[in-house]
Parts: structure tokens; sequence; C-alpha cells
């Protein structure tokens, strides 16, 4: 499953007006463009934060898929073992018979 990545730099910030006059800002203008600016980094602040948290649900299931999977494996392993280990004691009893 693809998961999208959040843009470092992304297209919807606070529009910024390309005239000469917005170099001569008033003080009140200056603070309402800081408080815009700070606002869309906390917004960008709280979705890579969820962003992240999902990611790190993800990583701890799919640790916990990879655990259990490890466990099954190494189970068939050992009965593979048993098996193969009666299997040569049958035919090595057998051999003896003859």
């Amino acid at each position: 499953r693809a998961c999208p990545v959040p843009r470092m730099f992304p297209q919807n910030r606070p529009p910024v007006s390309p005239t000469p006059q917005s170099l001569k800002l008033t003080y009140p203008e200056t603070l309402d463009r800081i408080k815009e600016e700070f606002q869309f980094l906390q917004n960008q602040y709280h979705s890579l934060k969820l962003e992240c948290e999902k990611l790190a649900t993800e990583k701890t299931e799919i640790q916990r898929h990879y655990v259990m999977y490890y466990e099954m494996s190494y189970g068939l392993n050992i009965e593979m073992h048993k098996q193969v280990g009666l299997g040569g004691l049958a035919s090595s009893s057998g051999q003896g018979a003859l």
C-alpha cells in the first residue's frame, strides 16, 4: 500500500502579494503575516505528527506479524527436523534387520 508522503514545502502557504508595497508593511500587517505563517506551521506540524503516529502504529503491527511468522517458521522447522529424525531412525532400524 502506497503511503502519501507529505511535501516538505507544500503549495498551500498563505498568499504573498508580489507588489513593492508589501515590502513596507505596517506593524499590524507584519503581525498578521507572522500569525498566518505560525498557524500554517502549526497545521503542518499537526498533520506530520498524525502521519508519524500512524506510521508508528503500522510499524508495530508489521513487527507483530514478523514475530508471529518467525515463530510459525521456527515451529515448522522443529517439526520438520523431528519428522526427518524419525524417518532416519525408522530407516536405520529397518537396515539393521536385513
